[in-house]
């Protein structure tokens, strides 16, 4: 009954979810791969990118970012999707790169997809946590959401918080605070590990696959000439409610993420036993909030 209500509540919010701003892909993005295989639709609110045996496709904002909330609804591969892996993504460049990842690993028919989480701090990764999701993402648009400000990187599904990686730079964890990152988005083929450790390869007879995204919103500091420019009282220090340069999780919210940690959690780099084994990242040590 508990787990029902639940639902109940998380469905809801998928509703709120729905209203968000949508951005403008002609002026927002650029496709950077593909060969015309990405395409802007619907007058620019709406971008689909395809895969097929020759080649997948992928775009990135014109804009660099650093800290904001990035939101974007995303709607997956449906049918047989095995071997193939949708992404979400803010990253910077270099070796030493920052990075923030959502991945869709597909499956094949019937059966759920994987969402999988990175985070990258000065090209430290490692940091993987893997979800089933409570909803079939192929029938319909949902919203995948990044706040990343100073203190918190908070990974969200339809406004439900999932992920909260911290800043313990105090403890000697890197945190992705200074380099600017631009959003990628991407569908491509890896079935040498993507689906069921690789033993499921990709079913090109259901080619071409098709991902699409829209409401691509970017409430964010941009970087223009070395310089940051951020939304009017964004940082302000007494902060708003709704502002998410402050912000953290409520009560309230947290709740909420643990109770999606205990009930879709398939993976965690902090309880992988060979993880363990070879000696945990210093973030793995600190004892979590107790609420």
């Amino acid at each position: 009954m508990r787990t029902a209500v639940a639902l109940g509540v998380l469905a809801a919010m998928a509703c709120l979810a729905a209203v968000a701003q949508a951005g403008n892909f002609l002026q927002d993005a650029e496709m950077t791969w593909g060969d015309g295989r990405g395409k802007v639709v619907d007058g620019g609110r709406g971008l689909d990118l395809t895969l097929d045996r020759t080649s997948g496709s992928g775009f990135q904002s014109k804009a660099e970012y650093l800290f904001g909330k990035i939101d974007m609804q995303i709607k997956l591969v449906p049918g047989n999707s095995a071997g193939t892996v949708t992404t979400f993504y803010l990253s910077s460049q270099g070796s030493a790169h920052d990075e923030i990842d959502f991945e869709f690993l597909g499956n094949v028919t019937g059966e759920p997809y994987t969402l999988h989480t990175n985070v990258f701090a000065l090209g430290q990764g490692k940091r993987e946590q893997q979800f089933r999701l409570w909803f079939d993402p192929t029938k319909a648009f949902h919203t995948y959401s990044i706040l990343w400000n100073p203190q918190h990187v908070i990974f969200a599904v339809d406004g439900t918080p999932i992920r909260d990686f911290k800043n313990h730079e105090a403890r000697g964890v890197s945190f992705p605070k200074t380099q600017p990152m631009r959003l990628y988005a991407s569908l491509w083929n890896a079935d040498e590990w993507a689906t069921q450790g690789g033993r499921v390869k990709t079913d090109w007879s259901h080619a071409p696959f098709v991902a699409s995204f829209r409401g691509f919103s970017a409430d964010a500091c941009v970087m223009s000439g070395g310089a940051q420019r951020c939304p009017a009282g964004t940082m302000d220090a007494s902060g708003t409610a709704s502002s998410w340069w402050n912000q953290e999780l409520s009560d309230m919210s947290y709740r909420r993420m643990r109770w999606v940690q205990r009930k879709f959690m398939i993976y965690n780099y902090c309880t992988d036993p060979k993880r363990v084994a070879e000696g945990l990242p210093a973030e793995c040590k600190i004892r979590l909030r107790s609420k």
